[in-house]
C-alpha cells in the first residue's frame, strides 16, 4: 500500500489529487443548491450549502478517507460529498426543474474540466517546480471532473442521471425508476466493488463509462489545444 513511498512523495501525490477532487465535489454540490434556490427551493441556501466553502460539503469518510485509500491501493477512485438537500416539491415546476437541478452538478464539472484545460497554458509560465505541480493539479482536475460528470449521469437514482431520467421519462417508466433510489447506493457499490470481486468479466463499468469519458477528454483537448495523453 504506502510502502515504497517517501513522505514527500505521499504528500505530493495527495496534494495533486486532493485539491482538484475537493474543488470538483464542492462546486458540483454548490451548483445543485444554487440552481434549486433560483428555481424556488431555498432549502440548501438556508442551510449554508450554496457556498464555495468545501467544509460545508465534505463528508469525512466519503470525500477524504475512502478516496485516499483507493488512490494508494490502485482501486477505482470513488467518493461522495454530503448531498445537498433539495425539496423538489418547492420548485416552481417540480418535475421539469428537477432535471435542471440534477444536471447542474455534472454540467459544472464539465465546465471546470474545460477551464482547467485552458489554465494549463497559464501554469506552464510559472517557475519550473511550481509549474509541474500546477500542471499536475490541472491535468488531474480534467480527469476527475470528466469522470465525476460521466459517472453521475448514469441513469440510476440517487445519481444525477437517475433524477434527470425520472424527470424526462413518461410517468409509467419514471415511477419505478424513482422507487429504486432507496437501493441506489447499494447497487452502485455492487457495480463498483462486489461484481468485479466475483469475476473480472463482471467489471463492466469501465466499458460503460470509458467511451463517454474518452469523448469528453478528446473534446477538451480539441477546444483547449492541450494534449493530455
Amino acid at each position: 500500500m504506502l510502502h515504497g513511498h517517501t513522505t514527500s512523495q505521499v504528500l505530493y501525490l495527495i496534494s495533486v489529487w486532493a485539491i482538484p477532487a475537493v474543488l470538483a465535489i464542492t462546486l458540483h454540490e454548490a451548483a445543485h443548491g444554487f440552481v434549486a434556490w433560483k428555481l424556488g427551493d431555498d432549502t440548501a441556501y438556508l442551510r449554508g450549502r450554496v457556498t464555495f466553502n468545501p467544509l460545508r460539503h465534505i463528508d469525512p469518510f466519503g470525500t477524504i478517507v475512502l478516496p485516499v485509500l483507493l488512490l494508494f491501493t490502485g482501486g477505482f477512485l470513488f467518493g461522495w460529498a454530503k448531498p445537498v438537500p433539495v425539496n423538489f416539491a418547492r420548485l416552481h415546476h417540480p418535475r421539469r426543474d428537477m432535471v435542471w437541478v440534477a444536471a447542474a452538478g455534472p454540467a459544472t464539472n464539465l465546465l471546470l474540466a474545460l477551464i482547467s484545460g485552458y489554465l494549463i497554458h497559464v501554469a506552464v509560465l510559472f517557475p519550473e517546480t511550481v509549474s509541474a505541480w500546477a500542471v499536475a493539479n490541472l491535468r488531474n482536475s480534467i480527469l476527475i471532473n470528466v469522470v465525476l460528470a460521466v459517472f453521475n449521469m448514469l441513469p440510476l437514482p440517487p445519481l444525477d442521471g437517475g433524477r434527470v431520467a425520472v424527470g424526462l421519462l413518461p410517468r409509467p417508466l419514471a415511477l419505478p425508476l424513482a422507487r429504486l433510489e432507496r437501493w441506489g447506493l447499494f447497487i452502485i457499490i455492487g457495480l463498483l466493488f462486489i461484481l468485479p470481486m466475483l469475476s473480472p468479466s463482471l467489471n463492466f463499468l469501465p466499458w460503460l463509462l470509458g467511451r463517454p469519458i474518452e469523448f469528453f477528454i478528446r473534446l477538451i483537448e480539441a477546444l483547449t489545444g492541450v494534449q493530455l495523453q
